[in-house]
């Protein structure tokens, strides 16, 4: 991403049908830098990584971290902070904003205040990354596990199998019935043929009960996937 470009502007609206709807460590470390000890901002490691951290005091953030930079999507204001030396985790401070985790637990500090506790909710986090990663709509299904991505005017990606599979395809433009309320793509590759079929009714996911404004039917090579969705932007 562009050092020079918030993720959140990145912002594209998949169809007429679908109203965009996206609401959108350690605790405190505990150990002081001890005095002498040389400490060093902890190497890039692997990909972009998303949280979305609840705090005990009610606060909640979006966390992007990206090698040694990290993004802050904040209830008042989005923030891009370097990354500092630290005794343990990775730490990233503009002098104004201090940003410290550990994986699935930060701290937040902003002038006076400080948010501890802070707790990364995963399943919040998958959907955030997807959007931050710039797909226009998402959608998961159960029995066996599997999610797709739509980002309009690239590609379509079905993941099936518990992430066992992968699909890649064109994105086509919709096929858009107003009278029905339903939106079509039809996608196609050398060795694969997939019908994605999106009604805006209400749904909720089979497993977790979480209601979803997008009812899904995905076809693969003549295989029925049913689930729901959100469009993310």
């Amino acid at each position: 991403m562009p050092p020079t470009a918030c993720p959140e502007n990145h912002q594209r609206p998949i169809n007429s049908l679908l109203c965009a709807a996206a609401l959108l460590a350690a605790c405190a470390p505990g150990s002081h830098e001890g005095e002498g000890r040389r400490l060093v901002p902890a190497p890039a490691q692997g990909p972009p990584r998303t949280f979305v951290y609840e705090c005990n005091d009610g606060y909640s953030f979006i966390a992007r971290i990206e090698g040694e930079k990290a993004w802050l999507f904040l209830p008042e204001q989005t923030s891009s902070l370097p990354q500092v030396p630290a005794g343990s985790g990775a730490k990233f401070s503009d002098g104004l904003l201090t940003f410290w985790n550990k994986g699935d637990k930060a701290l937040f500090e902003s002038g006076k205040v400080t948010h501890r506790d802070c707790m990364n909710n995963p399943s919040r986090a998958i959907w955030e990354d997807a959007k931050l990663r710039g797909a226009d709509f998402r959608a998961v299904g159960n029995e066996p596990g599997w999610h797709l991505e739509i980002k309009a005017g690239e590609k379509v990606v079905f993941v099936g199998d518990y992430g066992q599979t992968r699909y890649e395809f064109a994105t086509p433009e919709p096929l858009n019935d107003q009278t029905a309320r339903k939106t079509t793509y039809q996608v196609q590759n050398a060795e694969h043929e997939l019908t994605i079929v999106l009604e805006a009714m209400l749904c909720h996911d089979s497993m977790s009960g979480e209601p979803l404004e997008t009812t899904v039917t995905a076809i693969l090579d003549g295989r029925t996937y049913r689930g729901c969705g959100r469009p993310l932007h």
